[in-house]
């Protein structure tokens, strides 16, 4: 199987030709992306009642159309998927990535066209090895198999013609017949509903594989790969599956499950990050010593950027890669080749590189603390509890966190509830270092905290485990992308979760 990789060197380095086109002139790229977006839209229903055959600059584009949310585009999608064509896309769409979002009760069902499928979601799955393989060359990722645990729903109906999935059961029902050799495990399990079950199923068939990569959410991947120990009864994960070389995550952050992951792996591996949500295939980690994830510039997306002074302005203002700042929060908007046009994902991002452009992200426009003008983003949480774990010797599964308001006699804190896989000797401890590492982090929140003027020392609780797991399985939300919300700016979630747990 060695042979393979002389052959899938020569594949990276083809596919490297076309990605550093658009690495070295990502403006033109971007430009041709948008003309080719609105060339394709301006027959559609959308694009006639927006005027996109008058559209002749990018600020013609911006004033034109309104940034979208999902409730604005839903009356297309339900046409769509009573199967109208000519709406949104000028293609036909037949499936349909499945939502939740954190929060939302409601699904939300994102159009995956075939263009989306084949010049996003696949071409920048075949770009990620490319580069993977520039980088390692003499990998043998390719000669085992990559596990795969995603797909929390099994491909529904909806009509004769139209189907819907999360976006994993989507990519995996969708993808070319030779994927089945170097995936496991097979589509029965991968798509399985029930979550126990699944994790059982996934262990017990994985066990005898030649597993060389990794994907998944982190919690879900932890659970899995502890059931794997307990039933072959070794130690680390290395000993299940000594080729293992890669795990690529996303979804949540990786930086509070690092360490955990670490030990349970036994051995050195490589991590790339990815950020492909139900909308898109965005970025992807292109180099493990560069901090960020590399910007899909030229696979059927067009960027703009929301500054935080807009969020909740009733016509915000954009701003383009020339503009940007490293560093700095902005809401992400895209324009899709499924048929988005403008539309406010949720999601908040921050550049670490503007040569190439790289970003990582930063939290959920409506996931942070901010009751005290403290600002506290999710990205500074998620490095404050890592640091906490490394000073404490703990280990987090999962948490969330709400303000305390001021009333009559005690000034604000922030409320943490802590799922810890490893408790730490001295909780007090584990909250001064958190505190300590919030204060390091995130000037804002040190300026609050300081002699306990605004706010005072975080209160946290340590909560059983399975927690949260019971409380998503409570509200018909367990695995997939349903995720605990980590912030809140109100106490909606973390009172929910305390009255679950009494």
């Amino acid at each position: 199987m060695k042979l393979l990789s002389p052959a899938i060197s020569r594949f990276a380095r083809f596919r490297l030709w076309s990605i550093e086109q658009w690495m070295e002139d990502p403006a033109k790229a971007q430009h041709q992306v948008w003309q080719d977006l609105l060339a394709a839209g301006q027959y559609t229903e959308f694009g006639r009642q927006y005027n996109f055959s008058q559209i002749q600059s990018l600020a013609d584009f911006k004033k034109a159309i309104p940034i979208q949310g999902y409730e604005d585009v839903k009356p297309f999608i339900d046409r769509m998927m009573q199967g109208e064509e000519n709406l949104l896309w000028n293609t036909p769409v037949t499936w349909f990535a499945k939502s939740s979002g954190t929060t939302s009760d409601k699904s939300k069902f994102i159009p995956v066209s075939d263009e989306s499928l084949k010049e996003n979601h696949y071409k920048a799955s075949k770009d990620v090895l490319s580069l993977y393989y520039i980088a390692n060359p003499d990998s043998d990722l390719l000669t085992g198999k990559g596990l795969v645990i995603g797909g929390s729903h099994q491909i529904n109906q909806f009509n004769d013609d139209i189907q819907y999935g999360d976006l994993s059961a989507v990519v995996l029902q969708n993808s070319p017949f030779w994927s089945n050799w170097i995936r496991t495990p097979d589509l029965s399990i991968a798509l399985m509903d029930e979550w126990e079950e699944k994790i059982e199923k996934l262990a017990q068939s994985t066990i005898n594989e030649n597993v060389t990569s990794m994907a998944g959410v982190p919690t879900w991947l932890i659970v899995l790969l502890k059931r794997i120990l307990e039933i072959t009864g070794k130690e680390t994960i290395k000993e299940v599956w000594p080729s293992l070389e890669l795990y690529m995550h996303g979804g949540v952050s990786f930086v509070p499950y690092k360490q955990h992951f670490e030990k349970l792996v036994g051995a050195p591996i490589k991590y790339m990050e990815m950020y492909n949500a139900s909308e898109g295939f965005f970025a992807a980690q292109d180099d493990v010593t560069a901090d960020g994830m590399l910007l899909m510039c030229d696979h059927g997306i067009f960027y703009e950027f929301m500054p935080p002074a807009e969020f909740d302005k009733e016509d915000p203002q954009t701003i383009g890669l020339d503009e940007v700042e490293i560093g700095k929060n902005y809401a992400l908007v895209i324009t899709t080749n499924g048929g988005l046009w403008r539309y406010l994902i949720g999601d908040t991002i921050q550049f670490t590189s503007l040569s190439p452009f790289r970003i990582k992200v930063s939290g959920r426009i409506k996931h942070y603390i901010n009751a005290f003008g403290e600002e506290v983003i999710i990205d500074n949480t998620d490095k404050a509890i890592a640091i906490a774990c490394k000073k404490t010797g703990a280990a987090v599964a999962d948490y969330s966190a709400a303000p305390i308001y001021f009333s009559e006699g005690t000034n604000g804190a922030h409320q943490w509830l802590i799922e810890f896989d490893t408790v730490p000797e001295s909780l007090s401890q584990f909250v001064y270092e958190l505190d300590s590492a919030l204060k390091s982090i995130n000037s804002d929140y040190e300026a609050k905290r300081y002699k306990d003027i605004a706010l005072r020392l975080p209160e946290v609780k340590a909560v059983p485990k399975h927690t949260f797991k019971n409380w998503l399985s409570s509200k018909g939300k367990l695995g997939g992308q349903h995720k605990v919300p980590r912030l809140s700016n109100d106490r909606k979630f973390l009172e929910e979760i305390l009255t679950f747990m009494a």
